[in-house]
C-alpha cells in the first residue's frame, strides 16, 4: 500500500510538472528533460508511468478534464435552473483557466492541432454533450425560444468559449477572462431566450456574474 502510494504522489508530481512545461512552451517546445527538471523526479520514475511524451501530454489533458468536470459536477448537483448552470459551468471553467497550471496546460494541448497524429476531440465532445443536456432542460424549463435548437446552441457555446479564452490568454494572459465569457452570456441571452424573459435574463447574469 505505501509503495503504491509512493507511485500515485510520483505520477501526479510528473503530471504537474508537466502541465507547467507545456503551458510555458507547448507540446512541441517540450522535452522529457524539462519535464524531469520541473517535476523533480528520476527519469526512471517517469518511465515507470509514461513510455512517451505523447502519453504525458494525454494523461495531462485527462487530469485537467478530470478536474474541470469536477468542478461542473459540483455546479449541476445543486438545484438552479438549467439555464443557470450553463453560465456558471463556464465560469468556473474560465476561473480554472486562471488558477490551475493543469487545466491551462491541458487546454493549450487540446486547442494545439500539431501536437498529437490524431485530433483530441473527446473532452470536446463531453463538453458539447453536457450543453446539450442543459440547453434541453433550460427549452423545458421555457429559457429557450421555440425556435433555439439545443443541439445547435451547444455546438455554438462550446467553441465560442474556446474562442473567447484563446484571444483572452492573447490580449491579457486571461486576466479579463471572466469579463469576457459575462459579455459572451450577455449577448447568448439575449439572442436565445424568448423576448419577454430578457429582463429576467439579464437579472439572472447580474445576480451569477456581477458587472465588474
Amino acid at each position: 500500500m505505501v509503495q503504491q502510494e509512493r507511485a500515485r504522489i510520483t505520477r501526479a508530481k510528473i503530471i504537474v510538472g508537466a502541465a507547467e512545461v507545456f503551458e510555458r512552451v507547448g507540446f512541441g517546445g517540450a522535452s522529457i528533460s524539462d519535464i524531469l527538471d520541473r517535476a523533480g523526479v528520476a527519469k526512471g520514475a517517469l518511465y515507470f508511468h509514461f513510455a512517451t511524451k505523447d502519453e504525458v501530454a494525454r494523461a495531462v489533458i485527462e487530469r485537467q478534464h478530470e478536474i474541470a468536470r469536477a468542478g461542473s459536477n459540483a455546479i449541476l448537483a445543486t438545484p438552479r435552473p438549467a439555464i443557470e448552470h450553463m453560465v456558471l459551468v463556464s465560469i468556473d471553467l474560465a476561473e480554472l483557466l486562471v488558477s490551475d497550471p493543469v487545466v491551462r496546460a491541458g487546454i493549450r494541448l487540446t486547442t494545439d492541432t500539431s501536437a498529437f497524429d490524431a485530433p483530441l476531440r473527446s473532452p470536446y465532445e463531453d463538453w458539447i454533450d453536457l450543453f446539450v443536456v442543459l440547453a434541453t432542460r433550460a427549452r423545458a424549463e421555457g429559457w429557450l425560444a421555440d425556435d433555439v435548437d439545443p443541439a445547435v446552441l451547444a455546438r455554438f457555446i462550446v467553441p465560442a468559449f474556446t474562442g473567447v479564452q484563446l484571444v483572452s490568454e492573447l490580449f491579457t494572459a486571461r486576466v479579463d477572462i471572466v469579463d469576457r465569457v459575462r459579455e459572451l452570456w450577455w449577448f447568448l441571452l439575449r439572442s436565445v431566450v424568448p423576448v419577454d424573459r430578457r429582463g429576467e435574463a439579464e437579472a439572472l447574469l447580474e445576480r451569477l456574474v456581477p458587472r465588474a
